[in-house]
């Protein structure tokens, strides 16, 4: 049986044997026919609070939170809807959209172009925001539970502040979208590394699908509740395979994502009866398997349901390498194996920046072998990050099935679009 994987742009195929392989995908909602018409009425009749519009005034200034170039938010249309809106209130050059890229890298110009249009970028300015540029922070204190919190001064400043993002289950916050285009996507980069310490990311609560009682996401909402930094108005969407808009929710940030997380829950997750020897994941294609450090998503959503001591079979094109930028290579060049990779955490005082996603990695292949194939890296490289490389995915899963003749298979083609669980 041939099925076929997310990879990159284009995708691929992987033949697997029918009579033991279970597909796991998401349940499909149909797009949106009209997604331009549903973004506006959600604008003007809101789940919560006063329409958009009402809340607008001559002479003030917008700030508006957007995904960076590696998260599939469709930013022209809902930026547009918003603009839209706001038109004959408030002026074009007084709107400021800020790239929430927490601690990833500055986007380009040439993504700014794709991400947002010439329309958009020639009337408003756009600002990748920068987590280690302290003259581009304000402190405000402590929040939740001792979270040293310092926000991007542009957010702050503004007098009407708007949140725009997409929700799916995440690792270790629950769901993305909502107050995580707060933080961390605007904060400092001693806020990131706080909210993602090892005890916080080690918690079995945080977790794909959990935000109430979740530590992480407790205080990322504690600081997106702080009075001078919530924001006024938020909208969330949430997408299909094609990354066509499903759902359109908006209005006060709490019960708006709230209900999006709520709609996207039976959508994305998915039950399973028991654990399979070998898994078979991506991480969702392009844009969000740019990279090795984004492709751990996609291993952490097979590990749900691999059996201990089993395979994760992970295809992550990884355009972007591993990448160049950040810690994540050099920290895990620092252990010969997970094991002492978890140790040096433990014994850390305090988070360095990536050492999440190492932890994440460390504690998936502490459980189970995992092969990677990445045509935008080496074997050499691979191998350097504690993977097995996999160059071709096919005779990757023979070995794996000779070597266990038994071996039940899933396969998650959408990788962490899908969170597989097994049920009680």
């Amino acid at each position: 049986m041939r099925v076929r994987l997310a990879y990159g742009r284009s995708g691929l195929e992987i033949d697997v044997p029918r009579e033991r392989t279970t597909v796991i995908e998401p349940v499909q909602a149909p797009a949106l026919e009209d997604p331009d018409a549903a973004l506006t009425a959600a604008l003007r009749r809101p789940v919560a609070g006063p329409p958009l519009r009402e809340l607008a005034s001559p002479g003030q200034t917008v700030a508006i939170s957007v995904c960076d170039i590696t998260r599939a938010q469709p930013r022209r249309e809902m930026v547009a809807a918003v603009l839209r809106e706001l038109e004959g209130a408030v002026r074009p050059e007084d709107a400021t959209i800020l790239i929430a890229t927490g601690t990833h890298r500055a986007n380009t110009p040439a993504e700014f172009q794709a991400m947002l249009g010439n329309e958009i970028l020639g009337s408003c300015r756009v600002i990748n925001h920068d987590a280690r540029d302290d003259s581009s922070l304000v402190d405000l204190g402590e929040t939740g539970n001792g979270v040293p919190t310092r926000l991007c001064r542009h957010w702050l400043e503004a007098d009407l502040r708007i949140t725009t993002g997409f929700v799916e289950p995440h690792f270790f916050a629950g769901f993305s979208g909502g107050p995580k285009m707060v933080a961390p996507g605007l904060a400092g980069l001693d806020t990131v590394l706080t909210l993602h310490d090892a005890v916080r990311v080690g918690d079995p609560r945080s977790t794909w699908g959990i935000i109430d009682d979740n530590p992480l996401h407790s205080d990322i909402r504690a600081i997106a509740a702080r009075p001078e930094a919530k924001p006024h108005f938020s909208v969330d969407v949430l997408l299909d395979r094609q990354q066509r808009i499903t759902h359109v929710f908006a209005g006060e940030l709490f019960e708006m994502h709230r209900r999006a997380c709520a709609a996207a829950k039976p959508i994305a997750m998915r039950e399973t009866n028991h654990r399979f020897e070998v898994v078979v994941t991506t991480n969702s294609g392009y844009p969000l398997d740019q990279n090795l450090y984004q492709a751990v998503k996609g291993m952490s959503a097979a590990a749900q349901v691999v059996a201990d001591g089993g395979t994760i079979l992970c295809a992550a094109e990884c355009s972007d390498g591993i990448p160049d930028h950040g810690r994540y290579a050099e920290l895990l060049g620092r252990g010969g194996s997970p094991e002492e990779l978890l140790r040096q955490i433990d014994a850390r005082q305090e988070a360095e920046p990536d050492q999440w996603q190492v932890q994440v990695q460390a504690l998936i292949q502490r459980r189970a072998r995992v092969l990677v194939k990445a045509d935008g890296l080496s074997g050499d490289q691979l191998a350097a990050a504690h993977f097995e490389p996999a160059p071709n995915l096919d005779a990757a899963l023979a070995e794996c099935v000779a070597a266990r003749p038994d071996a039940r298979i899933c396969v998650l083609p959408e990788g962490p679009q899908t969170i597989p669980y097994v049920g009680g």
